[in-house]
């Protein structure tokens, strides 16, 4: 469907006075907007000039000819614009002075759009800016040149005839550049070719703006016939439009073996490439055409040309998944192992689109699987990042896309070393963890791939958090189900620089904080670019009480939350802002934050009787600090707690503390087995108030 749209503002003559306006008063609203039409349709000199003219006749008492017909009849319907094949929009012409009066106010633009109906009727239709419909209309007929109209409709003695005027020149262009012979071909009239030709043969090579000759545009529109009848009348078949494109590159993206023969048979050359470097053996294996690549390769084409991006065939048919090509172009001496501009292979470049069939077929012809590109990253390494990413399936086919990821994996692991990858810097481990591959990853632990695999330095300062293993992707990914796979086949949850139990506690996962403790985790991790005087895990975990006191349970270290370097002495103001923290001298900032300035945020003060409370169940005799007593004394209800930190402690207490010291934590963990009564068990466990004693 045809379609343009020309916008025309109206205006109101501020000078109009009342007796302009009673000129209208016989009219229809139909007809005012008609009129209204009719005259933003018309052209800017004769406008103003009718303008002057009614202005003129309007002072001296008489009446307009344009509105005295209009009085009588309904004003005849604007005219529609003819169509060009391309549009363009012309300028701006003013409206009539005065709107219908069905409008108010409003401005008089109008929208013209064209399109076509379903019969194929040309029709015009104008709306308002609003998109109310004025009015619909079919569209004025454009006058076809008879030449181009005998063309159209193949009447080769209609032709004939005004050809032989002595007015007619067959090698006059249209706007387009466009000959008659162009229309010629382009709608496969071939005897209408040999006639203009006839009169005039030195055409037959001339170019469109798009430096299309007519044999490109017969090839392009699949005009067989036309094709052969310009060949035969000598059209140079090497001849290529703006995007260097020839005729025999255009059969072959048509896949048409027929018209191939026909240019190759007229010597057609079969190594030029277009504007991006493809070749017409590179458009041919694109599309899976055995036929006619086998008809380029004996007429010469070169097996190994790359484009720009220095592809060549093989790599596109891998990429692409045509089996059949690739299959024609080993067998014809293709290097397997030829490489991109990105150093990328075949191989590489089918694991990534998730063909297995050809990352098998590949395997087997012996494609170095081991063959890393510029980045450093292994076939496997794309396939365990990528998997079937760039397969379009729908979401509820995911099991499929799953499975394809593993069968790729499955083969290329025995064809790849260990040893290799490690050189890489990064194992796919990292990358299936990352992208949350759980079917890729356990069958890479499965394979024996080390699961305390580092990234190299390149790798891992790529991540602002440094961080190191496939552990930490996972538990960064809140994907528990690779969490347990790694703890359980040996990850170690303390090799990353930032721990992963850190992480966990920030997220708030209780379950995959129980997963890393359990495995070994340090309950007593820190930060090293933010020192702390208390482990970093309490500062992480302080809205979670429970997650704070299982910590506890597993040995945290409380009583360092206690040790303030003020003690009762009033502490520093707080720094708290940018300006303030760049302020502050040397000396401040080499020392640890402590425990009573990271509470005395507002993040964290609504909560400092309860933490408190909490800690003080895992420590002995302790003083609080001036600024704790301070945040106990803010809050009538945590009167309780400072009285619980006052010395001396319960014995009951101590004797916990020393229980639990003799025992160990490892032993504390499997508390469950040992010949202890059960009160007891719960009272080590810091669940005496569910213990009437």
């Amino acid at each position: 469907m045809a379609a343009a749209s020309v916008s025309m503002p109206g205006s109101v003559e501020p000078s109009l006075g009342f007796d302009d306006y009673s000129l209208y008063s016989n009219l229809s609203d139909d007809e005012l907007m008609q009129l209204a039409i009719e005259r933003s349709l018309a052209e800017s000199q004769n406008s103003s000039t009718s303008s002057e003219n009614t202005k003129t006749s309007t002072a001296k008492g008489g009446t307009p000819a344009a509105i005295t017909s209009s009085a009588s009849a309904a004003p005849a319907a604007p005219s529609a614009p003819s169509v060009p094949q391309q549009p363009t929009r012309p300028p701006p012409e003013p409206c009539p002075a005065n709107p219908p009066r069905n409008l108010g106010n409003q401005d008089t633009s109008f929208i013209v759009s064209h399109f076509t109906t379903g019969y194929g009727k040309r029709m015009v239709a104008y709306r308002r800016y609003d998109g109310t419909l004025v009015e619909v209309k079919p569209e004025a007929e454009v006058e076809v040149d008879p030449l181009v109209k005998a063309i159209r409709e193949g009447d080769v003695v209609c032709l004939r005839q005004i050809i032989r005027k002595p007015d007619c020149n067959v090698l006059f262009p249209n706007k387009y550049g466009w000959i008659p012979l162009h229309e010629a071909a382009y709608y496969g009239q071939d005897q209408c070719i040999k006639a203009l030709l006839r009169a005039q043969p030195g055409m037959i090579n001339k170019c469109t703006l798009k430096k299309e000759t007519a044999l490109l545009l017969a090839v392009s529109q699949e005009k067989i016939n036309c094709v052969e009848c310009l060949l035969d009348k000598g059209a140079d078949p090497d001849l290529a439009n703006q995007d260097r494109e020839t005729p025999l590159y255009k059969a072959c993206e048509k896949e048409n073996p027929a018209m191939v023969a026909m240019l190759l048979n007229h010597k057609a050359t079969v190594n030029k490439s277009c504007i991006l470097g493809w070749t017409a053996l590179h458009e041919s294996v694109c599309r899976n055409n055995v036929e006619i690549c086998e008809m380029l390769v004996k007429a010469g084409a070169k097996i190994s040309t790359p484009n720009m991006y220095g592809l060549t065939p093989i790599f596109v048919a891998a990429q692409s998944g045509k089996m059949d090509a690739l299959r024609f172009l080993l067998k014809n001496g293709a290097d397997i192992n030829s490489q991109a501009a990105d150093g990328a292979t075949a191989l590489y470049e089918a694991c990534k689109n998730g063909h297995v069939d050809v990352v098998q077929f590949l395997l087997s012809q012996k494609a170095d699987a081991n063959k890393p590109g510029k980045t450093g990253l292994l076939p496997i390494h794309i396939a365990a990042q990528r998997g079937n990413d760039s397969i379009d399936l729908p979401p509820y086919w995911s099991s499929l896309k799953s499975d394809k990821a593993v069968k790729i994996m499955s083969l290329l692991i025995p064809a790849t070393s260990k040893a290799r990858v490690r050189r890489t810097g990064i194992s796919p481990l990292h990358l299936a963890a990352e992208r949350n591959r759980d079917e890729v990853l356990e069958l890479l632990v499965e394979a024996g791939f080390d699961v305390n695999a580092m990234l190299s330095e390149s790798h891992s300062k790529m991540y602002e958090d440094r961080r190191s293993t496939a552990l930490y992707f996972s538990v960064i990914n809140n994907n528990i189900n690779a969490t347990t796979m790694l703890l359980e086949a040996g990850a170690n949850p303390n090799l990353d620089t930032f721990s992963p139990l850190l992480v966990a506690l920030r997220q708030g996962c209780m379950s995959t904080v129980r997963l890393l403790i359990k495995h070994g985790a340090n309950v007593n991790a820190y930060i090293p670019t933010h020192p702390t005087s208390f482990p970093a895990t309490v500062m992480f975990c302080m809205k979670y009480l429970t997650m704070l006191k299982y910590l506890m349970d597993n040995g945290c270290d409380a009583l360092s939350c206690f040790n303030c370097i003020y003690g009762s002495n009033p502490h520093p103001p707080l720094k708290v802002t940018r300006t303030d923290r760049e302020d502050s001298d040397d000396s401040t900032q080499n020392v640890c934050v402590q425990f009573c300035d990271v509470i005395s945020t507002d993040k964290y003060s609504r909560w400092a009787g309860p933490i408190i409370d909490v800690l003080l169940d895992y420590v002995g005799h302790v003083k609080l600090c001036s600024r704790l007593t301070e945040h106990l004394d803010s809050y009538p209800d945590w009167e309780c707690i400072k009285e619980k930190a006052t010395p001396p402690r319960p014995l009951m207490q101590l004797s916990r503390l020393k229980i639990r010291q003799l025992l160990g934590i490892k032993r504390l963990m499997k508390i469950q087995n040992l010949p202890i009564p059960g009160r007891l068990i719960k009272f080590l466990n810091h669940e005496e108030r569910l213990v009437d004693f």
